[in-house]
């Protein structure tokens, strides 16, 4: 029960849906974060620019009053610079957080509001600095407050400056309001970011239930039944998953068909001659002569059982990447060489022929027992008067090696099926083989990267070609050559 638990809290920390989740919120946790700051940036840029265009806003006014009449009077303002930071004060409201500052004489005059900030403080060195400018400036500096945006217009009169008038906005009252307004984005982008992670949890959960289905029924699938396939429901990935998955069973279902038929026909195949083998031994007498035709039984039969078992081997090894040692071959002399031996099997009308000869790379021992294996089985159908050709022939893209007879020939029903491992034809007249020849022919060429192919008639005969690509021949020569 503990193991138990322990893998299921495994499979919740460590499973795909919980490491999508987890990309998920680390993802979204970067850019919401991202976003936050560069809200924020925006929002500080923007109210600079704001407040820049408001002290701008602010001088205009002043500058358009300066130069027009007293409202009070109906005339020029001249040298009554009070009046004029009076109605200045009086009639203009400034924007929030804007404070407005005159300066008389080198000295603070009035304010728009009278609870200055301590930097802002009449005998301040700050004040004192903008009384003594006599030129427009426009700029920031910092103070205990916080940043603070300044613009100051001097009056002069006569050549003289009389007055400062200075328009100050402390950022630190905006950007109070910025920052809360970035806390409340943040709050309101978290809760979002909660809510799509538990829905993305949900979601992945829904997206990765035909995973678990398909892991289910994996689990029910048993190495006696094979026959159950995975529904495939749609054409995204796990689609394609389940299509590939029941593609492997399909080749696996065949698989341990081929094994079961290959080990009950192996099994049936080494049964006989053991049963002969022992019937022969039980049954044997103290008669010399019939104990050495009893011996003569039972070593034909061993025999027999050796070449099964070397054939199986050979077929096994077939599958190994070292079953071929290739070297340059010339197929005029090869050729020769399968005519020569072949003719010492039976008594037929060998003939040879020998087509566009040249260099392939091939391994000369296993092709002799291939072809040498088509030559064997082409006399055990041919009768004394009927020909066997062994040929060959050189192309641009393939070497072809053949054995044509003028035999009994194949029924096109069966002609696909004598490839197979343990297949006899149904006229076939031997007795002490195993059905492994045309199998083990195939599986030589096959490894060489090339095929077997049959063209056959009842009654006119049939012809065996063993083809190699010259393109893979060619490789192995460079692989020999060390090129």
């Amino acid at each position: 029960m503990k193991n138990s638990s322990s893998f299921s809290w495994q499979k919740i920390l460590y499973g795909v849906r919980t490491r999508i989740l987890v990309w998920y919120v680390v993802l979204m946790g970067c850019s919401t974060a991202i976003s936050i700051l560069a809200i924020r940036q925006i929002f500080l840029l923007r109210l600079e620019e704001r407040v820049e265009r408001s002290l701008i806003q602010e001088v205009g006014e002043f500058q358009q009053l300066r130069h027009g009449l007293n409202p009070m009077t109906g005339e020029p303002f001249g040298d009554d610079i009070a009046a004029l930071f009076d109605i200045v004060l009086s009639r203009n409201i400034p924007d929030e957080n804007e404070i407005l500052l005159t300066l008389l004489d080198g000295r603070f005059y009035k304010a728009s509001d009278e609870n200055l900030p301590a930097s802002l403080d009449p005998n301040s060195r700050l004040v004192q600095t903008w009384a003594q400018l006599t030129q427009s400036q426009q700029g920031q500096v910092e103070t205990a407050m916080g940043n603070v945006f300044y613009r100051v217009e001097p009056v002069n009169v006569r050549g003289e400056t009389r007055g400062v008038f200075v328009v100050v906005h402390p950022i630190v009252y905006s950007l109070d309001e910025t920052n809360a307004a970035i806390l409340t984005i943040a709050q309101v982008t978290l809760t979002v970011l909660a809510v799509a992670s538990i829905m993305s949890w949900l979601a992945a959960g829904r997206a990765l239930l035909p995973l678990r289905f398909l892991t289910e029924m994996a689990r029910s699938i048993t190495g006696s039944d094979l026959t159950r396939r995975i529904p495939v429901k749609g054409s995204d990935e796990i689609a394609e998953l389940s299509k590939t998955f029941n593609e492997m069973l399909d080749r696996l279902q065949a698989t341990f068909v081929s094994q079961r038929n290959f080990i009950n026909d192996a099994g049936h195949e080494l049964r006989t001659p053991i049963t002969i083998v022992r019937g022969h031994l039980e049954l044997m007498g103290s008669d010399p002569q019939e104990q050495g035709e009893t011996l003569d039984l039972v070593f034909d039969e061993l025999d027999r059982m050796n070449r099964f078992v070397n054939d199986l081997l050979l077929l096994a090894k077939a599958e190994q990447p070292d079953f071929l040692n290739v070297a340059p071959v010339d197929t005029d002399l090869i050729t020769l060489e399968f005519f020569a031996k072949a003719k010492a099997l039976a008594e037929r009308d060998w003939r040879i022929v020998i087509e566009n000869p040249g260099c392939v790379v091939v391994d000369r021992q296993r092709l002799t027992q291939a072809v040498m294996n088509l030559a064997h089985n082409a006399t055990h159908h041919t009768r004394r008067e009927d020909t066997i050709e062994i040929g060959s022939s050189l192309t641009a893209t393939d070497a072809r090696f053949w054995v044509r007879d003028t035999g009994e020939g194949i029924p096109l029903a069966e002609q696909e099926r004598i490839f197979e491992r343990f297949a006899r034809g149904a006229k076939n007249r031997r007795s002490e083989g195993a059905g492994l020849g045309l199998a083990i022919v195939s599986a030589i060429a096959e490894a060489h990267g090339g095929r077997i192919e049959l063209s056959s008639q009842v009654a006119i005969g049939s012809t065996f070609a063993i083809i190699l690509p010259v393109v893979t021949l060619q490789a192995g020569l460079e692989s020999v050559s060390g090129i």
